[in-house]
């Protein structure tokens, strides 16, 4: 239900179910009535019975309850106004006995005792007055669950964009590490390699904002980045993309994939054709898979993973909660990345 509309239907079911067992139990009562009968029964007392709903749903409640947690007096005020109530009601039927004290039972008249009455008046409005606390704190802890709800989806919205906007200046600031190297050696690639920066960071910033991608673009992405990478290396570098199942049917959330093949350039040896990088995605209606194998660089010292992998499980966790599976593997000579997301 909509947060404006919710309460309102709540209160509507409940009064449309007291209208409905009034209408039954008249239907069902075969004594004849007048019309100062039902005025005082149904209309007088009716809204006597409406009153002590809603003093209590919106003043005692929010008042004494929620805001000045004055449960005794709460308890005070709740049979305050039953004693009030009954005693308005019992007033009212004393000064009208033949229509509020008189009934026919048997095909005999009786009349019922003024205490019994008033007795009979307590658990009325002792029931009008516990369905009105049980009204406000449904409607009011459905409220607070939906209020927690929008606070996590508003701070896990912000710690996504957080770990974005890490994201982008830790790979621009390595591509553009790679793009100095580059001019400083005055190699004729540096004009390719900062065309193909140029596309890489129009995707991450115009097609990227967006929850979901098509994989294919996500894949067109990390394609764009390995051919960047290539360009830096004078001896070739080697890798093996392979693409397998439904990828131009299927999305993801973007920029997921790059940290694996971006780890595998910075830790990992890409230049021995024996050993190449190798880069395999499989994608059906269900599952993605992904999985990335590289030889690891003796020399580099640095630990595999680092800032990038970190920041991914972490985006993992959050939008792809219990429908994810990371699975990394360092041995002494191979680092192995398998992730299968539920898409």
């Amino acid at each position: 239900m909509k947060q404006s509309r919710g309460p309102l239907i709540l209160h509507a079911i409940f009064w449309a179910l007291i209208c409905l067992f009034l209408a039954v139990v008249t239907i069902i009562d075969k004594e004849k009535h007048t019309t100062k009968d039902y005025f005082l029964s149904f209309f007088i007392f009716g809204i006597l019975n409406v009153s002590v709903f809603y003093i209590n749903y919106i003043f005692l409640i929010p008042s004494l309850i929620k805001k000045r947690k004055k449960y005794w007096l709460y308890i005070l005020s709740f049979l305050l106004l039953i004693i009030i109530g009954s005693l308005i009601k019992t007033v009212i039927a004393v000064l009208n006995p033949n229509e509020l004290l008189h009934y026919t039972m048997d095909g005999q008249k009786r009349e019922m005792s003024v205490n019994v009455f008033a007795i009979n008046r307590v658990f009325v409005l002792g029931f009008f007055l516990v369905s009105s606390c049980i009204i406000k704190f449904t409607i009011d802890w459905f409220a607070s669950e939906r209020i927690q709800r929008n606070l996590e989806s508003e701070r896990r919205e912000m710690e996504l964009q957080f770990l974005k906007s890490q994201l982008n200046p830790h790979f621009l600031f390595n591509s553009l590490n790679n793009i100095y190297s580059l001019a400083y050696q005055k190699s004729d690639k540096t004009a390719d390699a900062i065309m193909k920066l140029s596309e890489i960071m129009r995707y991450m910033i115009y097609e990227s904002n967006t929850p979901t991608v098509a994989l294919s673009k996500e894949v067109d992405y990390l394609t764009s980045y390995i051919e960047l990478q290539k360009i830096r290396f004078k001896d070739g570098a080697y890798i093996e993309l392979t693409l397998n199942g439904e990828i131009d049917n299927q999305k993801i959330v973007p920029l997921m994939l790059i940290s694996f093949v971006e780890n595998a350039f910075k830790h990992g040896v890409v230049t021995d054709p024996a050993e190449p990088v190798k880069i395999n995605i499989i994608a059906n209606q269900k599952i993605l898979h992904f999985s990335i194998i590289n030889k690891k660089n003796q020399q580099n010292k640095d630990a595999q993973g680092g800032v990038g992998l970190t920041n991914v499980e972490r985006r993992l966790q959050l939008v792809y909660p219990d429908r994810y599976k990371l699975n990394v593997v360092n041995s002494a000579t191979h680092y192995t990345c398998e992730l299968m997301i539920d898409i």
